[in-house]
């Protein structure tokens, strides 16, 4: 079958067609940007792509269009195919009857960690034999890419996201998936783009329970409320409610380590790289995924103790002058939050964390999370803001008004070259400066480590 993707360079949209060439299907795409890493990681794959969504592409008669929702009604490749009466589907709808029917699948949803989870319990599987399929929204140096699929095997790992599946089917993608394993990581409000209220998200999270089958298992914090009133509406498959001490829990012992215990049992220590308290809790959540299908724990932690984490989560970029530089995707106020504290317990109270924060998600530049922005940088000893003013991601609120409560520890910058002047000035050796954003920042990142190096090297010339 020939698919002709809409929507390629996405990173779910990008995976779904590598998955469909491993699969043996031909297939294309086209976006309006094709970019790397995606358009590398496809081209290698011998994958044609085609810049933009002219009309003219229903010429390559492809078997069927997978829809990806970036695509809109007005694009001119859709209304083509609506005009012709063309085949057409959505991307998480074809996964789910084409490939993930006939396999195990386990999935991550909630609001937080959903890449970060998923990539550790794809790992967990790889490590201990089990040679997990997989799709997650991010790329971890230990598995190389973001997806994987060979037929022959039988577990399938998915990050599993509550936004709509496309203009066509405002259902949440996670409904087509087929889980039989569901780990429920949290849930907050976010996407006030397209939901009105936390209430509206809990819907379609109930929708996920009801296609999750009775031999199958829903693995939830014992301590989220919203998940709990989820299960409330209706549960037809065992729970097992981590973070409980009758189930999967941490314990810090006297030298300062975290051992995992399921019950009474004492599992081991976790010794690994990651910081944060919200990756203990990914942790414990993909070792009780794990177990579902077999794995012993004692096995799942000494594969966690070797992960390596993800790409753009606490990913280090660079050390100029002793002054480390991060990038992470946080961009919702408990994540930016939670980020910030997992640093400050590593490094202890002595060491300056410059938090550097682009609001670029649609939920940040509508300013529905605004007003917690401030209580959730309250870690940082500085906090820079990049307030874009102009654009599809102008902010909806007043950046200085907002981050007024942080004194004159916050500085907003409407120029992010300027922003990056500001730090170089400010930056000094031992400092650690988190940069948060989930999209590419203006280069920022590059731009730091750039001025910082010329800053640095001509002070000691």
């Amino acid at each position: 079958m020939h698919l002709h993707i809409l929507g390629i360079c996405g990173t779910f949209m990008g995976g779904l067609a590598l998955i469909a060439r491993a699969a043996g299907h031909r297939v294309t795409g086209c976006d309006q940007a094709t970019y790397p890493p995606m358009s590398t990681q496809l081209e290698e794959q011998g994958i044609d792509l085609i810049e933009g969504f002219d009309a003219d592409q229903i010429n390559l008669k492809p078997d069927l269009f997978v829809v990806g929702n970036v695509v809109t009604r007005g694009n001119p490749l859709m209304e083509a195919i609506l005009d012709q009466g063309l085949p057409y589907i959505s991307g998480p709808q074809w996964l789910g009857e084409h490939v993930l029917q006939n396999q195990h699948v386990l999935s991550v949803a909630g609001t937080h960690g959903k890449t970060t989870t998923s990539a550790m319990l794809t790992w967990i599987l790889h490590q201990n034999g089990y040679a997990p399929n997989f799709l997650i929204g991010g790329v971890a140096p230990d598995l190389n890419v973001s997806a994987h699929f060979d037929p022959a095997n039988r577990y399938f790992v998915i990050e599993a996201d509550e936004y709509d599946t496309a203009f066509f089917d405002k259902r949440s993608k996670f409904v087509h998936y087929r889980s039989r394993t569901a780990i429920l990581n949290n849930l907050e409000f976010d996407h006030a783009d397209i939901f009105s209220d936390l209430n509206a998200i809990e819907t379609q999270f109930h929708h996920l329970v009801r296609t999750i089958p009775s031999s199958g298992q829903i693995i939830v914090p014992a301590d989220d409320s919203a998940l709990e009133r989820v299960l409330e509406r209706g549960c037809w498959t065992p729970v097992v409610r981590f973070l409980h001490k009758d189930s999967w829990h941490v314990v810090q012992n006297h030298e300062g380590d975290d051992v995992i215990y399921l019950g009474e049992k004492e599992i081991g220590a976790l010794r690994w790289s990651l910081t944060g308290r919200h990756n203990l809790h990914n942790g414990l959540a993909a070792m009780a995924a794990a177990a579902h299908i077999g794995v012993e724990p004692a096995q799942a932690l000494q594969a966690l103790n070797t992960f390596g984490g993800v790409k753009r989560r606490m990913e280090v970029r660079g050390v100029i002058a002793d002054i480390t530089v991060y990038d992470d995707f946080a961009h919702h106020p408990s994540a930016i939050e939670t980020t910030l504290q997992g640093l400050r317990a590593k490094l202890g109270p002595d060491k300056r964390i410059l938090a550097v924060l682009e609001p670029r998600s649609n939920t940040m530049k509508l300013g529905a999370m605004a007003t917690r922005l401030a209580d959730s940088l309250k870690t940082a000893d500085l906090v820079y803001c990049y307030a874009e003013h102009s654009g599809k991601h102008q902010l909806q609120w007043d950046a200085d008004k907002v981050l007024a409560p942080l004194g004159d520890r916050q500085f907003v910058h409407t120029d992010v070259d300027t922003m990056v002047a500001d730090i170089t000035q400010t930056a000094q050796p031992g400092d650690h400066i988190v940069m948060m954003s989930n999209g590419s920042f203006k280069q920022a990142h590059d731009k730091l480590l750039d001025s910082l190096k010329k800053h640095f090297s001509q002070e000691t010339a």
